[in-house]
């Protein structure tokens, strides 16, 4: 596997934009590296990177050649995945990017049921907006995505699954609004709010819905931490949004002292959490294994 070597030390110094950097994270000299690329390009009869003031830039032949050799990674990873799974050692990594709302429950409790059967796989989770998240999918970064209405990606995304989701309005146990039954927005928008930042999908729902309505959103707090934004629910009073998947099983009854309510579907129909992978990109057993249990069990969670 002497040539996929080569082949990751050109994806280190293309992600890096460093041939120092792409040598520390390969533990190998800078010098060694260097003679590797020189090498490489003289195979192609192109160069491959080009100097900058701050480290180097891929050439056109440089990008032509990166999705190859992510492409080639990914293969080698997923043979080497079967190997050890027709070994029947099973081990292997799972690489998943993630909307907030799906990281405090709902992906945890996956990995967990995941792993009673499967212990010796591993999981790397990267928490990122809807557009990072897709990013990271088409650049072999990740395995699989599980993110809310992800921004079009045509020829990238392949959905392996869609759970549809209601929005829902989180308040302090005492506020005003805390009562049970679903709430509409022109009510909410009334109160002080504390909102996700563009892009995060609860922020452009709402968006839209001032759109429809002619209603202005004015955020009292704005952050692109949901924990931040519970927190202010907690502490100052305010109303955030998520959606159902960022809200504990138990979300009818006060949580920490916050009360969730259903929005009315009127104002803001339901949209998909969507669990997905690359188009065309055959996954390592590990990740081919998660995402079938997961797409399978993903309304049970």
């Amino acid at each position: 596997m002497k040539y996929q070597r080569i082949l990751s030390y050109f994806d280190a110094v293309a992600r890096t934009g460093s041939f120092r950097k792409a040598a520390e994270r390969a533990n190998i000299t800078g010098s060694a590296l260097v003679r590797r690329i020189q090498d490489l390009e003289q195979e192609l009869g192109a160069p491959l990177f080009e100097r900058r003031a701050r480290g180097v830039g891929l050439t056109t032949a440089g990008e032509m050649f990166l999705a190859y050799a992510r492409a080639q990674n990914a293969e080698a990873q997923r043979l080497a995945s079967q190997i050890e799974d027709m070994r029947g050692v099973r081990r292997g990594a799972v690489r998943i990017s993630c909307s907030q709302a799906a990281a405090p429950h709902l992906l945890p409790l996956a990995i967990a049921r995941f792993t009673e059967k499967h212990p010796k796989i591993s999981f790397h989770v990267e928490v990122l907006d809807r557009e990072a998240a897709v990013a990271a999918l088409a650049d072999y970064r990740v395995d699989l995505v599980l993110v809310y209405r992800p921004a079009p990606a045509a020829g990238v995304l392949h959905v392996l699954k869609r759970l549809p989701q209601k929005l829902v309005a989180l308040l302090p146990e005492r506020h005003a609004l805390a009562g049970k039954g679903p709430l509409r927005l022109r009510d909410c928008v009334r109160y002080p709010m504390a909102l996700p930042e563009r892009p995060l999908g609860a922020r452009v729902l709402l968006e839209e819905f001032a759109g429809r309505s002619g209603i202005r959103i004015a955020p009292a707090v704005e952050s692109n931490s949901f924990e931040m934004l519970r927190g202010c629910v907690r502490h100052t009073g305010v109303i955030s949004f998520q959606i159902e998947a960022g809200v504990a099983k138990a979300r009818a009854k006060a949580m920490d002292g916050i009360v969730a309510r259903p929005i009315d579907e009127r104002d803001a129909p339901p949209a998909d959490l969507i669990l997905g992978q690359l188009r065309g990109r055959n996954l390592p057993v590990a990740a081919a294994s998660f995402a079938e249990m997961f797409a399978e069990q993903l309304g049970t969670f």
